[in-house]
């Protein structure tokens, strides 16, 4: 809103100080400063609002040091997340950008979605929460949302020479001319970015290359159900992370930073160009978005940081999921994810390491026999008898490295 404004302050009456809305760079300073502050200071009115309606978790003991003394904690403080992403990105990014308006739903849905869940656990005093194929069903309608959206939008487009989109017979939108008077054009595609392989981009529509020039109409088959299932499998991962004080929210600002490079760099035809990517004109204003979503975690951290004040619950740790992966392949760097959410995979991976042995072996044995002293995996490094924040410091130290080594894939090509 705030764009719009200083917008029409600079094209009515050239105000100086407005045209500075129209930098990424700038807008996105601006987008973390007013997230640090909405988490900040509405975190704590959030928190003894929390406290006053006496929504405190209920921990099971499962024989963790310090576990009892979570006891009683606000949770839902997800809100402050939501709010301290929402409200920033309402006010300096462009609303009329697609890629701004997806995000904008993701957070928003899967944020609701997880709220009722906390809802239902906390004020209805039902440990079982929203029945877990609500929760399925809801990724896979933002699933659905999102893949439909890029694949049939007219805004989601990337830019590639006119010759070269003719060439290999994409669907132009429009045609446009750079500076240099070279023909582009803006072509609907369902080709993405492959990491470490030169001048190799994969097309979901290739798959289906032997029915002929018809196998773009049923790209859907393969790209919907992709998105589906990696949005739910992120969101879900994030959910299992959010077990110690600051781990899924450090974790998820890390990632965020990641993700925001990602953007800037599909949206900037020169750094495109030049890195061999995938220019997607408009998503550079994922950066904003990127932005708030780092401010808002950081934020969080003020009060979720050892030893917590609030916990985020689901109404946090699904939509930041979500986040993750839809931005993920908005950018178009979907094949990343694996990497960028290291975390997140070994944190699935031992939970379904961890159950299908205990069954394996109770089947073949009579009892169930466990690989880890617990799962997800940071409880095992706490039977082990490591403090807490050990654990949560160290795995966001392996967040970085995961964080630049997906960085540096653009040039190790």
């Amino acid at each position: 809103m705030l764009y719009y404004l200083f917008d029409f302050l600079e094209r009515n009456f050239e105000t100086p100080v407005a045209s500075l809305f129209q930098f990424i760079s700038f807008r996105a300073g601006l987008a973390i400063i007013l997230s640090l502050i909405i988490s900040m200071l509405l975190g704590g009115k959030i928190i003894r609002w929390l406290q006053r309606q006496q929504v405190g978790e209920s921990v099971r003991d499962l024989g963790l040091k310090g576990q009892k003394e979570k006891e009683g904690t606000p949770t839902m403080g997800g809100i402050i997340i939501l709010m301290a992403i929402l409200i920033p990105c309402l006010l300096v990014a462009k609303l009329h950008n697609i890629y701004i308006l997806l995000m904008l739903i993701a957070t928003t849905w899967m944020g609701t979605i997880g709220f009722v869940d906390d809802y239902i656990k906390v004020f209805k005093k039902d440990k079982k929460g929203l029945s877990g194929k609500f929760k399925i069903l809801g990724q896979v309608v933002l699933g659905l949302i999102v893949a439909l959206t890029m694949l049939f939008s007219n805004d989601v487009v990337v830019q590639m020479p006119l010759e070269k989109a003719q060439a290999r017979n994409f669907e132009i939108v429009k045609t446009v001319s750079s500076d240099q008077g070279v023909q582009n054009a803006y072509v609907k595609t369902s080709i993405t970015n492959v990491p470490f392989l030169k001048d190799r981009e994969f097309d979901y529509a290739g798959v289906f290359r032997f029915i002929g020039d018809n196998g773009q109409k049923f790209v859907w088959i393969l790209f919907v159900p992709f998105v589906i299932f990696v949005v739910t499998a992120v969101s879900n991962a994030a959910n299992l992370t959010d077990g110690l004080d600051g781990l899924a929210t450090g974790v998820s600002a890390i990632m965020g930073v990641a993700l925001g490079g990602l953007a800037y760099v599909s949206g900037n035809t020169l750094m495109a160009d030049y890195l061999n990517i995938l220019y997607l004109p408009g998503a550079g204003e994922l950066v904003i978005f990127a932005a708030c979503f780092l401010g808002a975690c950081i934020g969080f951290l003020w009060y979720n940081s050892y030893p917590a004040e609030v916990f985020m619950g689901d109404t946090g740790s699904l939509a930041l999921g979500s986040i993750i992966a839809v931005m993920g392949f908005l950018v178009r760097m979907e094949f990343l994810i694996p990497i960028l959410c290291g975390v997140f995979l070994i944190e699935n991976l031992s939970v379904v390491l961890q159950v299908a042995y205990f069954k394996r072996t109770k089947k073949k044995y009579g009892e169930g026999r466990r690989i880890f002293l617990m799962s997800p995996i940071h409880h095992h490094f706490q039977k082990k008898g490591m403090h807490e924040s050990k654990i949560v410091i160290r795995f966001w130290i392996v967040a970085i490295l995961l964080a630049v080594l997906t960085l540096i894939t653009l040039k190790v090509r």
